[in-house]
């Protein structure tokens, strides 16, 4: 399966913000929205970093209290993996195990399409796995019926 197969079922709208919003306002909108990550754009689709719970978390023994009036950008991850529509979710999830990182926007040139997690891309293989166990529950069934 394809990201892009995924993202057709997940869908493509993702969460962003400006580099100029501060910490607290960043992680008012992880809280209220449910999410984990959010994307920081510099532009309408161009992605110049990553903000994750985790960040804040780390944030907050580096600055302490003042953490929640800097700017996010003070916390961003520039150097942010990305995948494309066309890659394979078993490479995608090889990738996020290995670098340790839990979403990964997909982008196309410099914009962005969509963001998966590995919430999102272990669910799908779930699914598949489930499927596969599924088919070779029936051949077993029919294959020892027939003898």
């Amino acid at each position: 399966m394809t990201v892009q197969e995924l993202l057709r079922s997940k869908g493509t709208w993702v969460e962003t913000v400006s580099p100029d919003i501060t910490v607290g306002e960043c992680a008012r909108m992880l809280t209220e929205k449910g999410i984990g990550s959010i994307v920081v754009r510099d532009g309408p689709w161009n992605v110049i970093g990553l903000v994750a719970e985790r960040d804040i978390v780390q944030g907050m023994t580096a600055h302490g209290a003042r953490l929640h009036d800097m700017p996010i950008v003070a916390l961003i991850q520039r150097e942010v993996i990305s995948c494309g529509p066309e890659d394979d979710l078993r490479h995608v999830m090889a990738i996020m195990t290995h670098r340790r990182v839990r979403h990964v926007p997909v982008v196309v040139g410099q914009k962005l399409c969509g963001l998966i997690s590995i919430g999102d891309v272990v669910k799908q293989r779930l699914g598949e796995v489930e499927l596969e166990v599924n088919v070779l529950r029936d051949y077993a069934r029919i294959h020892s019926s027939v003898r």
